[in-house]
């Protein structure tokens, strides 16, 4: 059944390829952003947006990951989605969180995303929640988060990481179900060590930064191990393997 579906985020690495795919189904969906009019940390264009909207999906991130700007964005914006929900009479509300968030407390910007799934599961709307890991497509981000000088200096952690076409296809999946009033997990299909990830990522494009594996077993402040990062047995896995990724970028730059 066609159904009118609005895409927070829209316009970003999830939101623009979730948005096509639902269109592709007959669906009516709406990329809402500040670039489209839809500001939801300030609240504005959320109304009109969501008239008639029977499915919303959030997949908006914080523009900081400044411990109290992260706060405020997920809790200012969440609160707004949920109100702007329940006077559209929206039936399934769709949020996309992250692998570990319980599990990382002592970084603020996760802190901010268990607030922010906190709300959205008191928040009297059913809902999703798709937690999943960390995407392929992160691994640029980590790399520089980590660099010094001429290495990249990564945790001895375990990593499963997605690639983010994936997760896309997996939230035009759940945002035409019925709502889970729960967590969904999801992971890529395969586990290893972040710095194995990490130097074929490198390797790839030819970076002549070296990797070095560290005693200090943290994830971006937060102490991490070999289950943080991971998902649980019951997730969801998708099928892009990680070398598939790769050649695919390659080939893409070649172009």
């Amino acid at each position: 059944m066609e159904m009118k579906i609005v895409v927070i985020g829209g316009t970003g690495l999830i939101g623009r390829p979730l948005v096509e795919l639902l269109r592709a189904k007959g669906h009516e969906a709406v990329a809402a952003s500040p670039s489209t009019g839809v500001d939801a940390q300030a609240g504005t264009g959320l109304a009109p947006a969501l008239t008639d909207a029977a499915v919303l999906v959030d997949v908006s991130n914080a523009p900081s990951f400044e411990d109290a700007a992260a706060l405020a964005f997920f809790r200012g914006t969440t609160a707004n989605l949920l109100e702007a929900a329940r006077d559209a009479a929206v039936r399934h509300f769709v949020a996309l969180s992250v692998v570990g968030t319980d599990r990382l407390q002592a970084s603020g910007y996760f802190r901010a995303k268990l607030a922010q799934e906190q709300l959205i599961a008191a928040g009297g709307v059913p809902y999703t929640i798709v937690r999943a890991t960390q995407f392929f497509e992160f691994l640029s981000t980590i790399a520089d988060g980590y660099t010094q000088g001429d290495a990249v200096h990564l945790p001895g952690i375990a990593l499963q990481p997605v690639a983010a076409a994936d997760i896309s296809a997996l939230l035009a999946e759940i945002a035409t179900a019925d709502p889970a009033d729960g967590i969904i997990e999801a992971a890529g299909p395969e586990r290893a060590p972040l710095a194995e990830f990490t130097a074929s990522w490198l390797g790839a494009r030819d970076d002549p930064r070296r990797i070095v594996v560290t005693d200090d077993r943290n994830y971006f402040g937060a102490a991490a191990n070999d289950h943080t990062l991971v998902p649980g047995e019951d997730a969801r896995i998708a099928p892009t393997r990680f070398d598939a990724w790769l050649a695919a970028q390659s080939q893409g730059q070649a172009a």
